[in-house]
């Protein structure tokens, strides 16, 4: 584990500690829930029987979905704090995940075309070279099988949220390039049960750019099926808050594709 793992590790591990919401297990699950959770649009199809790598995403939320629906689901994440949650919803659900450890960047414990389906939340955006990643799930998945990517609006980066000037707008405030975006100074803001906010230093963090992301995961024969923006729904949201944001930038991206011959 190098030293990026090793820091971003224990940023994430603080973050579980702090509450973040990504380390909130969905304990409510039904078959119908998890499904809608997993896949508003009715991509999903049947996923009962199917081989699942949940990648670089603990925390007790995608692994859950899909042990709920039927899959063969392993989850592999950089966070010992983060896979507790995804033993904690297995335990309470009384659902079966294999839990890994590990560095996104570096499957090698698994099999060549072990998976049908690669799902991976945000988190490519913690690794500064995408290609490492798309290389290792190109192994390991089969020829035909799906790969669920999400990841940041590239150009959210360029354009943050408190650059909003009223009768103006957001600006443009960074170059938009691949590259490191906020080193060890990127505040989370995370909301604790009393409805208070606290400013937890989370992981190091990369941008990547459209060509970056789009041509890695061309060459590597995924063809892109799907694709959505994620943005808060509110008729009426307040001018330069995180929801008016939203529907200003997208701030992430999500592709659904298979894997070509």
């Amino acid at each position: 584990m190098d030293e990026l793992a090793v820091y971003n590790r224990e940023r994430w591990n603080a973050l579980v500690g702090a509450g973040v919401q990504y380390a909130q297990p969905w304990l409510d699950l039904t078959p119908e829930l998890a499904r809608q959770r997993l896949d508003k649009h009715g991509w999903l199809g049947a996923v009962a029987g199917k081989n699942v790598l949940c990648l670089a995403n603990g925390g007790g939320q995608q692994s859950a979905a899909f042990a709920m629906l039927g899959a063969n689901t392993t989850v592999f994440d950089l966070s010992d704090a983060q896979l507790d949650k995804d033993r904690l919803a297995a335990a309470q659900l009384g659902l079966s995940i294999r839990i890994e450890q590990g560095d996104m960047r570096d499957l090698s414990r698994f099999a060549d075309n072990a998976f049908d389906w690669v799902w991976q939340a945000y988190s490519i955006n913690f690794v500064p070279d995408p290609e490492r990643v798309f290389e290792e799930v190109r192994r390991v998945l089969r020829t035909g099988g799906r790969y669920t990517l999400d990841f940041s609006n590239p150009h959210r980066f360029s354009i943050p949220k408190d650059t909003w000037v009223p009768e103006v707008g957001y600006g443009l405030a960074l170059p938009y390039r691949n590259g490191e975006i906020n080193g060890d100074n990127n505040m989370w803001d995370v909301e604790q049960p009393d409805g208070t906010w606290i400013k937890v230093l989370g992981p190091r963090e990369f941008n990547h750019t459209w060509s970056k992301l789009v041509n890695a995961l061309a060459e590597r024969n995924f063809m892109i099926q799907h694709c959505s923006e994620w943005m808060r729904d509110d008729p009426n949201p307040e001018v330069g808050s995180w929801i008016h944001y939203t529907q200003i930038m997208p701030p992430y991206i999500s592709y659904w594709m298979r894997l070509l011959e």
